[in-house]
């Protein structure tokens, strides 16, 4: 909505927009009535927000100009619905990835890089200590033994609750269902480098044109594509994050206690626990323990669990 008011340094002009990337001290904003402009922080706003409050990819925005200059100013920044936060490099302060989304997709390849379901925890488990729900897509599916890689983890994870989606940017596999899920809904895509979420969203919205790269022959890992994380149109409808590869996944502001209600098989069981705040890992009468015993969960997710819990 624009609303225009005067002053002395001429008549300015506000719309509503949303972040789309944040470029050292400024930003470009999607405009709807105006379409793509930079614009930089007004400056009681600079001042006055602590660094986490501060436009992150994905805020809902009120920009205004004026007509003597012409040049784009960030007014106010909306409450957000949601954040996608974990901590900073060094542990001592959050930092929000991208705001407002609706989805968490978390790609990991079967190979090249190889999949790993202590990463693919640990992604899972930021995505629910944030509230937002969470899909894993299982990418690069056309490498030889990739079937079986995907039959593990589908067992793992759809009994769970999460949804997991197969896909290729070489055949095109799971492509259509990828555009569906996406379609009319802000998505964050999360994930180590090297695993394709640049190539596979190249194959969803060939008009991203997104650069992609090969992975390292030096221990199999990807080379970092993405430089930042940037909101993307899709042409589909909808949005989605593209977030740079990274496997540092440290959780900000989730006590030890409240661990486990990030794990949605423990989350029944933990009712049972003798102990109120029972960490499941020495209590006596604990029933996360007596479910991993029988097989009601999986060993290797409880292993994520204590690995968590020991870094928390």
């Amino acid at each position: 909505m624009r609303q225009t008011t005067s002053s002395a340094e001429g008549t300015q002009h506000g719309w509503g927009g949303r972040g789309l990337e944040a470029i050292g001290g400024l930003y470009r904003v999607q405009v709807d009535e105006v379409g793509e402009i930079e614009a930089s922080l007004r400056g009681r706003l600079k001042h006055a927000a602590r660094a986490v409050d501060r436009v992150v990819t994905g805020d809902v925005v009120m920009v205004s100009n004026t007509s003597s200059s012409g040049s784009w100013t960030i007014d106010k920044v909306q409450a957000r619905d949601s954040r996608l936060v974990r901590a900073a490099p060094g542990g001592q302060r959050p930092k929000v990835v991208v705001a407002n989304v609706d989805h968490v997709m978390v790609v990991l390849s079967v190979f090249q890089p190889a999949f790993d379901f202590r990463s693919a925890d640990r992604f899972l488990v930021l995505g629910e200590a944030c509230g937002i729900p969470s899909v894993i897509i299982l990418n690069k599916m056309d490498l030889p033994g990739a079937s079986a890689v995907a039959e593990k983890v589908l067992r793992t994870y759809e009994k769970i609750g999460y949804a997991v989606l197969s896909t290729s940017a070489q055949t095109g596999e799971g492509v259509e269902r990828l555009k569906a899920l996406l379609k009319g809904s802000v998505s964050a895509l999360v994930g180590p480098s090297g695993v394709g979420k640049s190539s596979i969203m190249n194959t969803v919205c060939p008009k991203l044109n997104l650069r992609t790269g090969p992975v390292s022959r030096r221990g199999g890992r990807g080379r970092h594509t993405t430089v930042g994380v940037c909101l993307l149109p899709l042409t589909t409808g909808g949005w989605v994050a593209d977030t740079p590869g990274f496997s540092d996944v440290s959780l900000w502001g989730v006590e030890s206690r409240e661990l486990s209600g990030a794990f949605p098989e423990f989350r029944e069981p933990s009712e049972r626990c003798r102990f109120r705040g029972c960490t499941h890992s020495h209590e006596p009468d604990c029933a996360v323990l007596a479910a991993v015993e029988v097989g009601e969960i999986r060993k290797e997710r409880y292993k994520s669990y204590r690995v968590l819990l020991e870094d928390n």
